[in-house]
């Protein structure tokens, strides 16, 4: 069942007082993430940050409505799709990004879910008997038999990253008690005081940036001596090279004049 115009309007109006209230944003996938889960986030974030989640219909329909007041918000528009949430918050933004990246849980591989990473079958014991080495040689992973039980050889890849697992993989790991993915909620944008950016944005330390700007700084002196044309990052280097050529000058001539 849809939501009611009173349930839309109370979204309306949360979402207006929370963009008026918090200057920073966190919109964030939250796929695979089960409301017990959720509520632990919510719980970790008390006190620092504000969830709220809605249907992509009602959220883009709120946000649209609000754009002739607040037009700086359109920039959120092409990011509504998927199982998207909103983080709201004041606080320092990469705590509140490594507060909402922090809850993870570990899940099984289930047949036809796409593979967030590779996923390796270690070499080693695995405690299985001999009967299901068929069920290894159909997967092409190298097995021997080893004091009763079935031994994997060598390390074998059975997912990567971006494809579907499929039901052969998914029931070998689950045979070995293989978790192999966590999930929780990650950042895709994140919008703060009007600008909007990757959540790659802020692992990018002060030093990194003092570094790049300096390099830039050096390369448009370069460019400004090269070309004879002052600047002011050029300007104190042309006053140092002026000075050697004058201290160059052979003393004879000022005898001379």
């Amino acid at each position: 069942m849809g939501a009611t115009c009173a349930d839309k309007e109370i979204y309306f109006e949360k979402l207006k007082e929370l963009l008026n209230k918090y200057p920073s944003i966190f919109l964030v996938n939250v796929d695979n993430v089960g409301s017990n889960q959720m509520h632990q986030i919510r719980v970790a974030l008390r006190g620092k940050g504000v969830v709220l989640m809605g249907k992509n219909t009602m959220v883009r329909r709120a946000l649209r409505s609000i754009l002739s007041e607040y037009p700086q918000f359109e920039r959120l528009l092409p990011h509504v799709k998927g199982n998207i949430g909103f983080v709201f918050t004041s606080s320092d933004l990469k705590d509140v990004r490594d507060l909402i990246t922090a809850n993870k849980v570990a899940a099984p591989a289930r047949a036809g879910a796409l593979a967030p990473k590779d996923v390796t079958v270690p070499a080693g014991n695995t405690g299985m008997e001999p009967g299901k080495t068929s069920f290894f040689q159909a997967l092409g992973i190298p097995a021997k038999i080893a004091r009763g039980t079935i031994e994997i050889v060598s390390d074998v890849k059975v997912v990567v990253a971006g494809t579907r697992v499929g039901p052969s993989e998914a029931t070998l790991l689950n045979m070995l008690n293989i978790s192999p993915f966590t999930y929780g909620m990650s950042v895709v944008q994140i919008f703060d005081n009007g600008n909007a950016f990757a959540p790659g944005v802020l692992d990018v330390d002060e030093q990194e940036l003092i570094d790049r700007f300096m390099s830039g700084i050096k390369t448009i002196a370069a460019l400004s001596l090269a070309l004879k044309y002052l600047t002011r990052v050029s300007v104190s280097h042309s006053l140092v090279n002026a000075y050697k050529n004058f201290l160059s000058v052979p003393s004879n001539i000022y005898v001379g004049i």
